[in-house]
Protein backbone atom coordinates (compact mmCIF):
# COMPACT_ATOMS: atom_id res chain seq x y z
CA UNK A 1 0.00 0.00 0.00
CA UNK A 2 1.22 3.77 -0.81
CA UNK A 3 1.89 5.88 2.17
CA UNK A 4 -0.63 8.45 1.30
CA UNK A 5 -2.72 5.32 2.23
CA UNK A 6 -4.21 5.02 -1.52
CA UNK A 7 -3.88 1.68 -3.29
CA UNK A 8 -3.42 2.10 -7.12
CA UNK A 9 -4.03 -0.91 -9.50
CA UNK A 10 -3.57 -0.56 -13.46
CA UNK A 11 -5.09 -2.98 -15.71
CA UNK A 12 -7.90 -3.91 -12.92
CA UNK A 13 -10.24 -6.71 -13.52
CA UNK A 14 -13.67 -5.60 -12.02
CA UNK A 15 -16.92 -7.78 -11.66
CA UNK A 16 -20.14 -7.66 -10.68
CA UNK A 17 -20.37 -3.66 -11.45
CA UNK A 18 -23.54 -2.08 -9.81
CA UNK A 19 -22.53 1.08 -10.46
CA UNK A 20 -26.14 2.37 -10.51
CA UNK A 21 -26.80 1.06 -7.26
CA UNK A 22 -30.06 -1.51 -7.85
CA UNK A 23 -31.36 -3.44 -5.19
CA UNK A 24 -30.34 -7.23 -5.35
CA UNK A 25 -30.53 -9.70 -3.41
CA UNK A 26 -26.78 -8.74 -2.37
CA UNK A 27 -27.33 -5.21 -2.67
CA UNK A 28 -29.17 -3.01 -1.04
CA UNK A 29 -30.83 -0.04 -2.35
CA UNK A 30 -28.54 3.14 -3.31
CA UNK A 31 -25.59 1.47 -2.89
CA UNK A 32 -22.94 1.44 -5.42
CA UNK A 33 -20.22 -0.59 -5.78
CA UNK A 34 -18.48 -3.18 -8.31
CA UNK A 35 -16.05 -6.30 -7.00
CA UNK A 36 -12.32 -6.10 -7.89
CA UNK A 37 -10.36 -9.11 -8.20
CA UNK A 38 -7.69 -9.49 -6.86
CA UNK A 39 -4.04 -11.66 -7.58
CA UNK A 40 -2.77 -14.46 -4.96
CA UNK A 41 -0.13 -11.87 -2.94
CA UNK A 42 -2.07 -8.57 -3.33
CA UNK A 43 -4.99 -11.10 -1.28
CA UNK A 44 -2.70 -12.34 1.13
CA UNK A 45 -1.24 -8.42 1.59
CA UNK A 46 -4.44 -7.04 2.11
CA UNK A 47 -6.64 -9.89 3.90
CA UNK A 48 -3.15 -9.69 6.35
CA UNK A 49 -4.05 -5.54 6.32
CA UNK A 50 -7.84 -6.31 7.80
CA UNK A 51 -9.34 -6.23 3.80
CA UNK A 52 -12.69 -8.27 3.48
CA UNK A 53 -11.32 -10.53 1.08
CA UNK A 54 -13.76 -13.23 -0.75
CA UNK A 55 -12.88 -16.16 -2.84
CA UNK A 56 -15.28 -17.31 -5.99
CA UNK A 57 -15.50 -20.54 -6.26
CA UNK A 58 -13.30 -22.27 -9.09
CA UNK A 59 -14.99 -22.85 -12.26
CA UNK A 60 -12.84 -26.28 -13.54
CA UNK A 61 -11.56 -28.76 -10.76
CA UNK A 62 -8.13 -27.84 -10.10
CA UNK A 63 -8.48 -24.33 -10.76
CA UNK A 64 -7.43 -22.09 -7.60
CA UNK A 65 -10.37 -20.00 -5.80
CA UNK A 66 -10.51 -16.58 -7.61
CA UNK A 67 -9.99 -13.62 -4.63
CA UNK A 68 -11.93 -10.21 -4.71
CA UNK A 69 -13.20 -7.15 -2.45
CA UNK A 70 -15.88 -5.07 -2.61
CA UNK A 71 -15.34 -1.78 -3.48
CA UNK A 72 -17.83 0.99 -2.86
CA UNK A 73 -18.68 3.62 -4.96
CA UNK A 74 -19.53 6.74 -3.03
CA UNK A 75 -20.64 10.11 -4.00
CA UNK A 76 -21.19 11.38 -0.35
CA UNK A 77 -18.58 13.76 0.74
CA UNK A 78 -16.08 13.67 -1.43
CA UNK A 79 -17.30 11.98 -4.92
CA UNK A 80 -15.25 9.44 -7.11
CA UNK A 81 -13.35 10.77 -10.55
CA UNK A 82 -14.63 8.35 -12.75
CA UNK A 83 -13.73 9.08 -16.55
CA UNK A 84 -14.22 7.71 -19.66
CA UNK A 85 -12.46 6.80 -22.47
CA UNK A 86 -13.56 5.87 -25.71
CA UNK A 87 -12.79 6.94 -29.76
CA UNK A 88 -14.44 10.38 -28.73
CA UNK A 89 -11.79 11.18 -26.41
CA UNK A 90 -12.87 11.21 -22.57
CA UNK A 91 -15.93 12.12 -20.65
CA UNK A 92 -16.24 12.62 -16.86
CA UNK A 93 -18.69 10.49 -15.80
CA UNK A 94 -20.88 12.29 -12.49
CA UNK A 95 -23.75 10.20 -10.53
CA UNK A 96 -26.24 10.73 -13.17
CA UNK A 97 -23.75 8.90 -15.37
CA UNK A 98 -21.97 6.11 -13.83
CA UNK A 99 -24.69 3.90 -14.41
CA UNK A 100 -23.44 3.59 -17.73
CA UNK A 101 -20.52 1.42 -16.90
CA UNK A 102 -23.18 -1.44 -15.47
CA UNK A 103 -23.35 -2.88 -18.83
CA UNK A 104 -20.23 -1.32 -20.80
CA UNK A 105 -18.02 -3.52 -22.57
CA UNK A 106 -15.08 -2.67 -20.97
CA UNK A 107 -11.44 -3.04 -22.11
CA UNK A 108 -9.40 -1.73 -19.55
CA UNK A 109 -9.70 0.16 -16.00
CA UNK A 110 -6.78 1.81 -14.13
CA UNK A 111 -8.49 2.72 -10.56
CA UNK A 112 -7.11 4.13 -7.14
CA UNK A 113 -8.64 3.03 -3.88
CA UNK A 114 -9.10 5.04 -0.37
CA UNK A 115 -9.55 2.21 2.41
CA UNK A 116 -11.51 3.25 5.10
CA UNK A 117 -11.45 1.99 8.55
CA UNK A 118 -14.87 0.86 9.41
CA UNK A 119 -13.91 -0.93 12.55
CA UNK A 120 -10.31 -1.13 14.24
CA UNK A 121 -8.51 -2.93 11.77
CA UNK A 122 -10.99 -3.81 9.54
CA UNK A 123 -10.87 -1.90 6.14
CA UNK A 124 -13.03 -1.31 3.01
CA UNK A 125 -12.06 0.15 -0.33
CA UNK A 126 -13.70 2.87 -1.52
CA UNK A 127 -12.92 4.16 -5.38
CA UNK A 128 -11.04 7.41 -5.35
CA UNK A 129 -10.41 7.60 -9.33
CA UNK A 130 -11.06 5.39 -12.37
CA UNK A 131 -10.30 5.53 -15.54
CA UNK A 132 -12.38 3.09 -17.90
CA UNK A 133 -11.69 2.23 -21.49
CA UNK A 134 -14.50 0.50 -23.40
CA UNK A 135 -15.04 -1.70 -26.39
CA UNK A 136 -16.21 0.32 -29.30
CA UNK A 137 -17.85 -2.09 -32.62
CA UNK A 138 -17.22 -1.26 -36.10
CA UNK A 139 -20.50 1.09 -36.47
CA UNK A 140 -19.32 3.37 -32.73
CA UNK A 141 -15.98 4.00 -34.55
CA UNK A 142 -17.40 4.82 -38.03
CA UNK A 143 -20.18 7.09 -36.33
CA UNK A 144 -17.23 8.58 -33.89
CA UNK A 145 -16.81 11.70 -34.94
CA UNK A 146 -20.09 12.64 -36.45
CA UNK A 147 -21.65 16.14 -35.30
CA UNK A 148 -23.28 15.75 -32.11
CA UNK A 149 -27.01 16.16 -32.57
CA UNK A 150 -27.47 18.86 -30.05
CA UNK A 151 -24.77 20.91 -31.13
CA UNK A 152 -25.27 20.76 -35.20
CA UNK A 153 -28.05 23.17 -35.19
CA UNK A 154 -27.48 26.86 -34.08
CA UNK A 155 -29.60 29.79 -33.96
CA UNK A 156 -31.85 30.66 -36.90
CA UNK A 157 -30.49 28.09 -39.20
CA UNK A 158 -32.29 25.22 -36.81
CA UNK A 159 -35.76 24.04 -38.05
CA UNK A 160 -38.81 24.44 -35.56
CA UNK A 161 -40.04 21.64 -34.09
Amino acid sequence: MANNRTVVFENARIIFRNFSGKEGKFNPAGNRNFCLLLDPDIATEFKNNGWNVKYLRPREEGDEPQAYTQIRVSYAGRPPKITLISSRGETRLDEDDVSLLDWADITNVDLILTPYEWEKGRFKGYLKTMFVTIYEDELELKYANGPDSALSCVGDDCPEN
